[in-house]
């Protein structure tokens, strides 16, 4: 078979045939009378090995030596491929990501162009100053993409920067929370902490209680509380069995009890509350530390239920919550007097 055959039966053009011969790579078996390349049936057998070690990214060096050494063993080689590819794919979605955050900004020429860009090398800097000044030192009026925000948000471990980042984002004006969304559903615990802290900074943006209220079924306690701090600041009553439950664990127990408090406000949801931290208070797991608490967040709400329960406690057996219990009644009866008298007045 000569070489114009071959290459329309192999799709491998003359030029890169003739290179493989070269190279000593395919070289012909026979030739012509007129000296011309005559491939043979295994010529063409080794053509397509050839191009199948290509396709998988070996090098023409790397694949002669596949063809030739006995010895030679495809593992570690292999290895070294799937280990190029995945940084070949990694700097590829970089560049995806700044492609598209680019895209998102609107530019309206190249000079607008050339500052997102000059946004990203300062968000990319070592220096945590000055990934904060590249945010807080923008200009008044100029945008900021907010998908580039969000992904600087998720990225950031500087609590003053990340602080930066989310006060920026918060004003973009632009749908961080989709992004900020994809966040939450990474397997770093470290990420969904900054995805929720940023939602919970923006809880009117669109689409934003719904994230959060998914947020309250995360593995990750902190993540759940800054979800359930967010909800129930906008009134969602679907917080409160996990502001309960911080109440409990003493974890940002006073944001807690204080947003239980807010929510109280509505006597549907003041009687809920009640029973639920009435619930935690007999609990015969609640030692004297998490009863305290659960007492204190109790003053906080609104409502005849909570003195009544404060009553009760004042005669408990463990001295320590009893005396807290009659002191925190004293506090209600003396402020209850206070408003009756402002009233009258």
């Amino acid at each position: 078979m000569l070489i114009g055959e071959v290459a329309r039966h192999s799709g491998v053009s003359t030029r890169m045939l003739r290179h493989y011969d070269a190279l000593g790579l395919v070289r012909p078996t026979g030739r012509t009378a007129g000296g011309y390349r005559e491939y043979s049936a295994d010529d063409v057998r080794r053509i397509f090995h050839v191009e199948s070690l290509r396709s998988l990214g070996l090098s023409l060096q790397q694949i002669g030596r596949a063809l030739e050494d006995p010895a030679f063993t495809p593992s570690a080689l292999v290895g070294d491929l799937i280990r190029w590819t995945e940084d070949r794919l990694a700097r590829e979605q970089e560049l995806l990501e700044r492609l598209r955050a680019i895209d998102a900004s609107a530019p309206g020429d190249w000079q607008d162009v050339l500052r997102t860009v000059e946004l990203m090398r300062e968000l990319d800097s070592t220096s945590a100053a000055r990934r904060q000044q590249a945010v807080l030192a923008r200009p008044e009026g100029e945008s900021v993409p907010a998908e580039l925000l969000a992904g600087a948000v998720l990225a950031e471990s500087d609590p003053h920067v990340a602080g930066a980042l989310r006060w920026a984002l918060a004003r973009s004006g632009g749908d961080g929370v989709a992004a900020l969304a994809a966040g939450l559903r990474s397997e770093d615990a470290g990420i969904r902490r900054r995805a929720v802290l940023a939602i919970a900074e923006m809880p009117e943006a669109p689409g934003a209680v719904a994230v959060l209220g998914d947020a309250l079924g995360d593995p990750d306690p902190t993540v759940r509380g800054h979800a359930a701090l967010a909800l129930g600041r906008q009134g969602v009553a679907a917080a409160v069995p996990t502001l309960v439950g911080m109440v409990v664990e003493g974890s940002h127990d006073v944001d807690a009890a204080e947003v239980l408090g807010t929510l109280s406000q509505d006597p549907e949801r003041a009687d809920r509350i009640t029973t639920a931290l009435a619930g935690e208070l007999a609990a015969p797991t609640a030692d004297s530390a998490t009863r305290i608490r659960l007492i204190q967040a109790l003053v906080e709400l609104a409502g005849t239920s909570g003195p009544e329960i404060l009553r009760r406690l004042a005669h408990d057996d463990d001295r320590v919550v009893a005396l807290v219990a009659s002191a925190l009644l004293r506090v209600l009866e003396e402020r209850s007097r206070t408003n009756r008298a402002d009233e009258d007045s």
